[in-house]
């Protein structure tokens, strides 16, 4: 089915006019006002920036016939999640200068938001991160987004061979227009001749939807790799990348009240040899960012994404039109194995007489608490000792580049600000991930992270009664069905539906390699729990050796729990 004759979506139409990302940000900077125009919120997103308001104030302020306390979400795109330590102090101290919330939080795209920056200081804000080399430019947007990568440090010779390949793919699919730098830097206007374009990869209307890609080494699929867009599943051999395994179609995100979208798992489509990185795998990736431009639906964004157009059309037809733009045959995909799925918390080696250690943050946010000072236990680590600092998909950070001789003082900077080392945590606790939601994110209809830390302590009681302490399940929460916290692919997913109820999906599996499916609908928060033990009861009594949670749920099916609760009901 073809949507070229179709009418254009209104957010088509804006792109278009924005003037390859322009729209009219820079006067709307001076005007003195704390918000931006409808037009201007969508092309600020390709800038990195959301537009947002503080809805725990809206009925209040509504009440005192006020305007909502409008802020900004500044997001950085921060390539495979990589920081200096300079890099990293530079968002702690905005974040005390600039958010509202004195707060720093580690996306699942391995990069940091700022909430609460007001209208005013926003300017300043993204010149003082570009100053540091960090750009926001591309972090949001219908564009390739922030690449994201295994973040485990190593010597091994593979890990910077992908690194190579991960900073030359997004410097191809990043935008090049020149507003970044004439609104945000001061730059000058740039001056074209007749027939050239801002954006030989994207045109003036970009993609039709967000387009998400991830790198990672065969059998650790730490990032979920099968969620994005593209994945690139780096073999290895001898200790190097022989090539990467392509797979397309991936993504989470779904409506609940529109039956006809879902989360998808990336296919295999192709194999690709690494023997000359800019003719083989950075062309191939192109190819396909081409066809979703080209072909993606931009009369309905429910339905832009790639897995959509895959599906309409068929994975057989998508490798012919990968192989006619690249003028050569795909060879087949290899076979994929897969061992783990966590996220290298602790200490580790990564190189003798140096250590890397991978530590828990609480659904992702860095701030300092009553009991816990994370965020400056964080800055006086990062400022004395100096490690690079790695955020993960997990929503995570590892210190990697620490010298042996540095472990036992960074441990004591840890305990004395009440921060937990991993192996102190439960299993699940560490398994655990939550989106934002409330009160900055304006899609949210349920409470996520602020939720996830009232009902996680109830589950580790669960799991200690039922002997599932040291079981791998993961639990994650979002306060909508769009998916940022990746639940599709969780054992045990609690998705916002409206105020304090929750859709609970069951299945999937740490490896990140199946789908879960909708359990139950609506379900308030104070029976979350007990809405999921009986089919955890019956884990333990009926598993078979070695099977894990998600593969009982979809061995058994879960009717059969349903049909229970409907009984009691």
């Amino acid at each position: 089915m073809s949507t070229q004759n179709k009418k254009e979506s209104k957010i088509e139409v804006i792109k278009r006019q924005s003037r390859y990302l322009r729209g009219t940000i820079k006067e709307a900077l001076q005007d003195g006002k704390p918000m931006f125009s409808e037009e201007n919120v969508q092309v600020l997103k390709f800038h990195g920036v959301y537009q947002q308001d503080d809805r725990d104030l809206r009925h209040k302020l509504l009440k005192e016939g006020k305007e909502k306390h409008y802020s900004m979400m500044v997001r950085a795109r921060i390539p495979g999640g990589v920081l200096n330590p300079d890099q990293y102090l530079v968002f702690d101290r905005l974040a005390d200068e600039y958010s509202e919330y004195g707060t720093l939080r580690i996306t699942t795209r391995q990069t940091i938001q700022l909430h609460g920056i007001l209208k005013g200081n926003l300017k300043a804000t993204i010149k003082r991160l570009n100053e540091s080399l960090i750009t926001t430019l591309g972090a949001c947007g219908d564009s390739g987004r922030n690449i994201i990568c295994c973040a485990k440090p190593g010597d091994e010779p593979f890990r910077a061979e992908m690194r190579e390949d991960l900073l030359a793919l997004t410097d191809r699919l990043s935008p090049k227009t020149n507003a970044y730098h004439e609104i945000w830097l001061d730059g000058e206007p740039v001056q074209l001749s007749d027939g050239e374009t801002e954006e030989p990869l994207y045109g003036d209307v970009y993609l039709p939807r967000k387009f998400k890609v991830a790198m990672v080494p065969e059998g650790d699929n730490c990032i979920d790799v099968y969620d994005n867009d593209i994945g690139l599943v780096a073999h290895i051999e001898n200790g190097h990348v022989a090539g990467y395994t392509v797979l397309v179609g991936g993504g989470m995100g779904r409506t609940a009240v529109v039956q006809t979208t879902y989360p998808r798992l990336a296919s295999p489509l192709c194999y690709v040899p690494r023997k000359d990185v800019v003719d083989t795998i950075l062309d191939t990736c192109v190819a396909i960012v081409t066809i979703e431009r080209d072909f993606g639906d931009r009369s309905n964004r429910r339905f832009a994404r790639m897995k959509y157009l895959i599906d309409r059309r068929g994975l057989d037809w998508f490798r012919q039109e990968v192989e006619t733009r690249l003028g050569r045959t795909l060879e087949p995909p290899r076979k994929l194995e897969w061992h783990n799925g966590h996220d290298h918390l602790g200490w580790h080696r990564e190189r003798d007489g140096i250590s890397y250690l991978g530590l828990f943050v609480p659904y992702g946010r860095i701030k300092d608490t009553e009991t816990m000072k994370l965020k400056s236990a964080l800055q006086n680590i990062v400022r004395e000792f100096r490690p690079t600092v790695r955020l993960t998909t997990q929503q995570n950070v590892i210190l990697s580049g620490i010298p042996d001789e540095f472990r036992p003082a960074i441990e004591e900077r840890l305990r004395s600000a009440g921060v937990p080392l991993p192996h102190e945590l439960s299993t699940v606790r560490k398994n655990t991930m939550a989106c934002v939601a409330l009160p900055t994110c304006g899609l949210a209809l349920a409470e996520s992270e602020r939720a996830l830390p009232d009902l996680l302590p109830q589950f580790e009681q669960l799991f200690h009664e039922l002997g599932l302490s040291d079981e791998t399940i993961t639990v994650r929460m979002t306060g909508c069905s769009n998916g940022c916290a990746r639940p599709y692919n969780a054992n045990i997913a609690f998705i916002g539906r409206a105020p304090g109820k929750y859709d609970i999906f069951l299945g999937g599996n740490s490896l990140g390699t199946a789908l879960n499916e909708r359990f139950t609908e609506t379900v308030p928060f104070d029976q979350l729990v007990d809405t999921v033990r009986p089919v955890l009861e019956a884990f333990v009594c009926e598993r078979e050796p070695g099977e894990d949670f998600g593969s009982f749920c979809r061995r058994v099916g879960l009717n059969r729990f349903r049909n229970v609760k409907t009984e009691q009901s």
